[in-house]
């Protein structure tokens, strides 16, 4: 057996009389929290962190509208996390399809979670603002804020463990827990760590590219480019989840990474083509012998 070179020993739980706390799960909050406070201060000061070449419209994003998103965001991130999950472990649930909205079996995915989330939170913002793609804009720093810290929590619980490894930076989990993943005591890659660092890197391209002016129109894809870079570092990494392979070497959780890279490639060239679009037709009705048709609440009456 390969010899660790990292070896935590800690309870991973906290106890106020008879109440069990994980640690695993104050991270989890903590990720919530952090991830929503960076949210409302993008809200209430759009250019505080990404303001080269322009502001947010301030008038289109409030701070009480948020609440209303994210929790829009919540059955599309749980629907989403749920099919996701049921596509990693796709023979069990073929054979047990109640078993996949029972909420004490299994778990969630995180891709699909997050993509479920941002559908159904995206179309209460198009209700609320008419313009889903300036929230989407906003959202980009703070869902990988909350996917990093959110993984990085998982050590604090044993959880996210990959392969067994040899590597100097394996890591083990010793005493009795309870951890999050079965054989914690056997060195294993971090592979919690691994996207935890990918989502922080991510975050600080995306950040730099919006700090030289590279998302000045504002149209949500900088949550394109945030969310299509952290499925990319999620295809490698999970390389070393304990996954069986399922399309030659690739691991189911590998297939829907790269789902979510095409997918967000797909929606970046859609948003390019609309405005494009867009733009052709404001620059024909500027033509001259244009008619400009007046907008149906000030046309006048017959």
């Amino acid at each position: 057996m390969p010899i660790a070179a990292v070896v935590l020993r800690f309870d991973p739980t906290i106890r106020f009389g008879e109440l069990v706390l994980r640690l695993e799960t104050l991270g989890f909050a903590v990720a919530i929290l952090a991830s929503l406070a960076v949210a409302g201060l993008i809200v209430r000061r759009p250019a505080a962190w990404w303001s080269a070449g322009g502001r947010l419209d301030v008038a289109a994003l409030r701070v009480d509208d948020l609440f209303f998103v994210v929790l829009a965001a919540i059955p599309g991130a749980v629907a989403g996390g749920r099919i996701g999950y049921a596509l990693l472990h796709l023979d069990y649930y073929l054979a047990n399809p109640g078993a996949l909205v029972d909420p004490a079996q299994g778990s969630l995915e995180l891709g699909l979670a997050v993509i479920g989330g941002a559908l159904t939170g995206g179309y209460a913002a198009r209700l609320l603002t008419r313009s889903a793609g300036l929230w989407f804009h906003a959202a980009a720093l703070p869902t990988l804020l909350a996917i990093g810290i959110g993984k990085a929590a998982m050590v604090l619980g044993g959880s996210g463990q990959g392969a067994p490894a040899s590597a100097a930076w394996a890591i083990a989990y010793a005493g009795p827990g309870p951890w999050g993943s079965l054989g914690a005591n056997v060195p294993s890659h971090p592979a919690q760590l691994y996207e935890a660092m990918a989502a922080g890197f991510v975050l600080l391209l995306v950040l730099a590219s919006a700090a030289a002016g590279g998302f000045v129109r504002r149209d949500g894809r900088a949550w394109l480019a945030a969310i299509g870079g952290w499925a990319a570092a999620r295809v490698v990494i999970a390389a070393t989840w304990r996954d069986t392979t399922v399309v030659g070497p690739l691991r189911a959780g590998q297939l829907l990474a790269i789902a979510i890279v095409v997918g967000c490639g797909v929606a970046w060239w859609a948003v390019g083509r609309r405005r494009e679009e867009s733009r052709t037709e404001g620059s024909r009705a500027d033509e001259p012998g244009v008619p400009r048709w007046p907008e149906p609440q000030n046309r006048p009456r017959f």
